[in-house]
């Protein structure tokens, strides 16, 4: 049985598809989704639709992200939040022009049985952004940071490997887990169109919703699967490329 990673999707469907074939998922893998299947590229609604499905043919565990934070939101009160408008909401709700009431309330569903983080019986954890306390993501108090937190992985990022895992300056939070996997925040940031490690944490973003590809790992042997480049897949679409990547993370926003 392999546990296989998938990064942020962002609408594009048509990524996930191809790196479905890729993959070749056998009937016994597991599927961990690393969170923000929507706001992107224009397939927001049909993503989930798709998830829906996968989920009854395959064992499957969908982290929440702040993406889908706001597109349940939004199907919950017919509200979009303001800033989820700046950062893809519009495709989304675009996306789901042509479903009806019903099939928005079974999408409701589906994001409402989202996980806030998966932790699995070898210790790993899986959470969209990170965490912030020093006892781990049981005792953390804000339901947000799991989504938005990217402290986590800019502190192992810059930790210096020499640094000894009984030294006062290693990260507490770092010796709870075996290992971490993320989204979150796109690896072409860090000039990189695969999956990153830095100590024990793994980024699996590779900037789908930007010009990177979508990503999935098979986290025992760390065998890397991708698409195509999600913009040459949409090749008359923009994604979140009409903001650029170094304004929505130089920002902090999401």
């Amino acid at each position: 049985m392999r546990t296989l990673v998938i990064g942020d999707i962002h609408g594009g469907l048509k990524g996930l598809k191809q790196l479905m074939d890729r993959v070749k998922v056998a009937e016994e893998d597991r599927l961990i989704f690393m969170g923000d299947y929507v706001d992107g590229w224009s397939e927001s609604a049909q993503v989930i639709q798709y998830l829906m499905v996968l989920s009854q043919l395959k064992e499957c565990i969908f982290i929440k992200g702040n993406h889908d934070v706001w597109c349940e939101k939004w199907l919950r009160t017919d509200k979009p939040d303001k800033i989820w408008l700046d950062h893809g909401g519009r495709g989304a709700i675009e996306s789901y022009r042509s479903f009806s009431k019903e099939e928005k309330k079974l999408h409701l569903k589906f994001f409402e049985q989202m996980k806030l983080y998966h932790l699995d019986e070898q210790n790993r954890l899986f959470v969209h952004g990170g965490f912030t306390s020093k006892e781990g993501v049981e005792k953390e108090n804000l339901e947000s940071t799991f989504y938005f937190d990217r402290t986590l992985w800019e502190r192992a990022l810059h930790l210096d490997k020499k640094v000894d895992e009984n030294s006062d300056l290693f990260p507490k939070r770092l010796k709870l887990y075996n290992e971490i996997y993320i989204g979150h925040t796109p690896t072409l940031y860090f000039n990189s169109e695969e999956p990153l490690q830095a100590i024990n944490v793994w980024n699996v973003d590779t900037g789908a919703a930007f010009y990177g590809k979508l990503s999935a790992m098979d986290i025992d042997l760390k065998a890397v699967f991708q698409s195509d480049a999600l913009m040459e897949l949409y090749p008359n679409e923009k994604g979140r490329n009409d903001r650029s990547l170094n304004q929505i993370l130089g920002k902090r926003t999401p």
